[in-house]
């Protein structure tokens, strides 16, 4: 189970760079040195709150599948508030464009989304493990 979690996250990880990196090209070609900092802000949030998630679920995987799926739901929901509670927080900075934040953090978060879904459906992953009675 961990190796199969592991490759979705490399993948999505791989993929979000790469958008994450002609994101912030398009914010600092858009909105100068504003955007570019807003754009970086948004890549360092989603950075931080995927990667919460990929501590807390990784973790919750070597217990069991269960408690997988019970972590994942969980850091999920904590994720999207903390998220908006951020957002608004830093709606308000003057100090980088909180338009190119949104925007770099929602292209972000859509790729990571979209690379989990992909990966996740060419894996081809068994539902029963065949061995399991064999080990008993």
């Amino acid at each position: 189970m961990m190796a199969i979690y592991g490759r979705v996250v490399r993948r999505s990880a791989a993929l979000t760079s790469l958008v994450a990196a002609v994101m912030v090209a398009i914010c600092a070609a858009l909105g100068g040195a504003k955007g570019l900092y807003g754009a970086l802000v948004g890549v360092a949030i989603v950075t931080a709150f995927f990667g919460i998630s990929v501590l807390v679920v990784g973790r919750a995987a070597r217990v069991s599948p269960h408690v997988m799926m019970a972590a994942a739901l969980i850091s999920y929901v904590v994720k999207i508030i903390a998220f908006a509670i951020v957002m608004v927080l830093l709606g308000k900075s003057t100090a980088f464009n909180g338009r190119m934040l949104g925007f770099t953090a929602l292209v972000c978060i859509l790729a990571w989304g979209a690379a989990e879904v992909v990966t996740t459906i060419k894996l081809k992953v068994l539902y029963v493990d065949p061995d399991a009675e064999r080990r008993a």
